[in-house]
């Protein structure tokens, strides 16, 4: 039995922590997200300015995990701030809609950048779904098989990202022929601005994860401030400067049409070879972060196995391949209905925003709201690090929260519906009277 009293050591230095956070945040979705961002902006400038604006709300998000985050150290994250603030079945409301909205739905997202880069390589019109199918069915076996990628294969994934997105700023900046002048509206927008705040705020995702490593920071309660100011200013830039690089190379027009952004701007200044070689870099950055998520989302639903006697099935571990079989097969399964539900309704990636977004943004907005709850409950509670402005950022957190809730229901179709479906039948359970904790 480990020791109760003991603490994660303050080791990290606040440009560790900065390094962590571009990390974490960066993914694949900067490969995507710009073009779907364009077409409901029509305008350059709003184009930059939704950008911006995801940089401050991202900010002011993290400020507020990261005081939840220190006062309450905890694995469980979300879900343990929820069960203190509102009770468990809350909590477990929260558990099922990671296990069958948030998990599946990502890795369904990335599966479809995945199967959208890969047709690059291999022209088809069956390649997108194809790709995404076999994504996650190969991702889950190798999960299953209890393999788990080494360092040296994280570094591979990791740079092929990295080079990926050099090769965009670079060509885009540097190589690309300069702007027409019609390049910068679209002569025929329907400009939705909240639902392009809804892909570039997927696109800032998982500040809320970087914010954990609070508790291992030195120099005192105000670096977590400043780690969080540079590493989200240098992520805001980043994507300010990947989405000059697509303007200048394709124009608002050429960006909103595109299915694969970073590819259509390297085939526009170094033809088909520089078209697949960054394809073939976003893939493989796409099947890493696959192989990711669904290594977190089984061990997830584990522990809501572990919890709830309903889901008992959930909390086995197969000790030969040291990793929760029944967990990853039901993962496995819910994610491979997405992508048949997204081929069906033949938006893939944007189904899939669909319908995560809406649950995604309930639960920010109940944490929001646990932190004041848990501010007044436990005023005795030390507090590592303290919100500044206290309560004018949680407050303009969880109204944040609200608009983007709207805003993912209003401007959305079918997979928004299918989403709170599936977040009421976790409703429904959790006042089952079988619904209790386990022991």
């Amino acid at each position: 039995m480990g020791d109760t009293t003991a603490a994660p050591r303050r080791t990290l230095s606040v440009i560790d922590a900065v390094a962590l956070i571009i990390g974490v945040v960066i993914g694949t979705g900067i490969f995507k997200t710009p073009s779907l961002v364009a077409a409901n902006t029509g305008d350059n400038v709003i184009f930059f300015l939704a950008w911006l604006l995801g940089g401050a709300i991202s900010l002011i998000g993290a400020l507020c995990y990261a005081e939840l985050a220190t006062t309450y150290p905890h694995t469980g994250g979300d879900y343990h701030y929820l069960a203190r603030a509102f009770g468990r079945k809350v909590a477990f409301l929260f558990g099922w809609a990671r296990m069958t909205v948030i998990q599946p739905g990502s890795i369904a997202m990335l599966a479809f950048v995945f199967g959208d880069y890969c047709s690059q390589l291999l022209p088809s019109v069956y390649t997108t779904s194809l790709g995404a199918i076999l994504a996650v069915m190969s991702m889950t076996t190798l999960n299953l098989m209890g393999t788990q990628k080494g360092a040296w294969m994280q570094s591979l994934l990791t740079a092929a990202k990295i080079i990926g997105l050099i090769f965009v700023l670079i060509a885009g900046a540097a190589m690309a022929p300069p702007l027409s002048p019609s390049g910068g509206s679209l002569a025929n927008a329907n400009p939705s601005f909240g639902l392009a705040m809804v892909f570039v705020l997927l696109t800032f995702g998982g500040w809320n994860e970087a914010v954990y490593l609070s508790a291992e920071l030195r120099e005192g309660k105000h670096s977590m401030v400043r780690a969080l100011l540079w590493g989200l200013g240098a992520i805001t830039a980043i994507y300010l400067l990947a989405g000059f690089s697509y303007l200048k190379g394709l124009g608002m027009d050429g960006m909103s049409r595109s299915e694969v952004v970073a590819a259509d701007l390297m085939r526009k200044v170094l033809g088909e070879g520089g078209a697949n070689f960054v394809s073939l870099l976003i893939a493989v950055s796409a099947l890493g972060a696959i192989n990711a998520t669904i290594f977190t989302g089984a061990r997830s639903n584990y522990a809501v196995g572990r919890d709830f006697s309903l889901f008992n099935f959930l909390g086995r571990w197969q000790e030969r391949a040291n990793t929760p079989v029944n967990a990853l097969l039901l993962q496995g399964g819910i994610a491979s209905a997405l992508v048949l539900m997204g081929t069906i309704t033949r938006g893939g990636f944007v189904t899939m925003v669909e319908f995560t977004a809406p649950i995604f943004w309930l639960f920010f907005f109940l944490a929001g709201v646990s932190l004041v709850v848990l501010r007044i409950r436990d005023p005795d509670t030390p507090r590592p690090f303290k919100i500044p402005l206290y309560p004018l950022i949680p407050v303009v957190f969880c109204s944040t929260c609200l608009y983007m809730l709207q805003a993912s229901l209003a401007y959305t179709g079918i997979g928004a519906l299918a989403g709170v479906g599936v977040l009421f039948m976790g409703a429904v359970l959790a006042i089952l009277p079988r619904m209790r904790q386990n022991k």
